[in-house]
């Protein structure tokens, strides 16, 4: 079975940063599209950003702030969190996206933005 951890998150104020980092215990993983995603209280999980072999995407909300990337040699995404704002905060999960479907999902890492 895939598993999925997620870490970096914490409590930052207004206009910070963090790095978040998700490793993945799946071999290939260099094949897989993957992305971020976040969950805020009382809100659907949401995609935030997603990559490819060739290519990043983001969704409006986070573009020009937000910049996901992967390592693959080390299993490993990434999401440098920039400019942050209160309404980032939420807990912040990564998945494979596309055909297939997600894995389980892993328990996330929480981002609070509060001054």
């Amino acid at each position: 079975q895939v598993q999925v951890v997620e870490s970096g998150g914490g409590l930052v104020q207004p206009g910070g940063s963090l790095r978040l980092t998700c490793t993945v215990s799946v071999s290939a993983f260099r094949f897989y599209p993957m992305g971020w995603f976040r969950q805020a209280p009382g809100n659907e999980r949401e995609l935030v950003a997603r990559i490819t072999a060739y290519a990043t995407e983001y969704t409006d909300s986070v573009k020009g702030r937000f910049t996901i990337a992967r390592d693959n040699a080390k299993n490993t995404l990434y999401l440098q969190l920039n400019s942050l704002r209160p309404d980032d905060t939420a807990i912040y999960y990564c998945n494979r996206v596309g055909p297939g479907g997600p894995w389980s999902w892993g328990q996330g890492t929480q981002v609070t933005v509060s001054s």
